[in-house]
């Protein structure tokens, strides 16, 4: 996967609208910001001068560091303020004394240019703040969802998170892939409810698959041990005394090996089940028996539900999407038809298999139908593997 296209798509969807606004005032890279109060200011100065001791705007002046302080910086506006008591100065001299604005209009125009400057120093530090917020949650989504090489662990692979949260940039949808000497292992997943609890218990779930998915040989073993870490997460929250004690977590395990290239093996915690798309269609697979990690505590069962083995085709992509992509609804609330719709554009075009083209065209779909108003996290997850690529890794001598 190549995560820098993503990751500079969702930095324009998430980008405060002040910065937004003064990135337009720009050009070849350089701040045109101050012609606007310039503007103003020669506009006043001749509006005042053409129209004669009748009509005195001179006053108006203040409004010049105003606007310098929204869309300028400090320095800059702290100058407008000097510039614009000198021209008042400057412009009220010229007229008999019967016509001068006087001391009044002087001190509010001195004063404003103050106000205007400390207005622009607050407004600066709270753009600063929030950079800094958007790096801190920009450095826990790529601890959360790890940033993956290309072509990672012998699978061909691409993924899109979109939060509904903009300015927390990061949910309770994960997944990871993890090569390993028994094949490569993918999870992808979505915590129930959201807010930092939901990162906290994703955070939780990866980490234990990173290391259960590269040690275990069997994919049972690895989702048993997801399913403990659920519940030991679960105990730790009841011990806090937090309200989200009762959280779980729906999710697809996959293993991919060497020795059975053409089958794929699933653990379904009670996920949608992934779409197989191929050159010869589109076919879900069967929906799993597990509950979703972290209810299995609630509901005896004698022996857990074997894992399934799935005969894919050479071309096959598995897509995997959390129910931000289901439970998207348009303005008429109707609900986006995913594999309807990803059918059509298979029958369309052959080509959208590739994991990359797929996600996009996924992404884009959901957008388009919601109007762009997501309702909960979005992840949208494809892969297939690498025809002729080892998978996986070795255990470290």
């Amino acid at each position: 996967m190549r995560p820098e296209p993503w990751r500079v798509w969702l930095r324009r969807v998430t980008d405060d609208p002040g910065l937004r606004r003064q990135q337009l005032l720009r050009i070849h890279g350089r701040s045109v910001a101050w012609l606007a109060p310039l503007l103003l200011l020669v506009a006043i100065a001749l509006i005042d001068f053409y129209t004669g001791e009748r009509f005195r705007i001179t006053s108006w002046i203040v409004l010049v560091p105003g606007i310098a302080a929204a869309i300028c910086g400090v320095w800059t506006t702290a100058a407008f303020a000097v510039v614009s008591v000198v021209v008042y100065v400057v412009m009220d001299s010229a007229y008999p004394n019967e016509y001068h604005a006087g001391l009044p209009d002087f001190i509010l125009v001195a004063f404003g240019g103050v106000l205007a400057t400390l207005a622009c120093a607050i407004r600066v530090r709270g753009v600063q703040r929030m950079l800094h917020m958007q790096d801190v949650a920009e450095t826990t989504r790529r601890t959360v969802l790890r940033p993956l090489p290309s072509d990672w662990a012998g699978l061909e692979h691409a993924a899109v998170y979109l939060s509904a949260d903009t300015d927390a940039r990061v949910g309770g949808d994960f997944y990871d892939i993890q090569p390993g000497p028994y094949g490569a292992r993918v999870l992808v997943g979505d915590v129930q409810g959201k807010g930092l609890g939901a990162v906290e218990t994703a955070a939780a779930l990866l980490g234990t698959f990173r290391e259960a998915a590269y040690h275990e040989p069997d994919l049972m073993t690895v989702a048993a041990r997801l399913e403990i870490r659920m519940l030991r997460h679960r105990g730790h929250t009841t011990a806090l005394g937090r309200d989200d004690a009762d959280r779980f977590a729906t999710a697809v395990l996959l293993g991919f090996s060497d020795d059975r290239p053409g089958t794929v093996e699933v653990v379904n915690f009670g996920h949608e089940p992934p779409l197989a798309v191929g050159h010869d269609g589109v076919r879900p697979l069967p929906p799993g028996e597990r509950l979703p990690l972290g209810m299995n505590d609630l509901v005896p069962t004698e022996g857990a539900p074997p894992v399934a083995h799935v005969t894919l085709g050479s071309d096959t992509t598995l897509l995997i999407t959390t129910d931000g992509v289901t439970e998207a609804r348009d303005g008429h609330g109707v609900y986006y038809a995913l594999t309807d719709q990803v059918s059509r554009a298979v029958a369309a075009d052959p080509d959208l298999v590739d994991p990359q083209r797929l996600v996009g065209h996924v992404r884009d779909g959901v957008l388009r139908h919601s109007g762009g108003h997501l309702g909960d996290d979005t992840t949208i997850f494809a892969v297939r593997r690498l025809q002729g690529a080892a998978l996986g890794g070795r255990l470290p001598s």
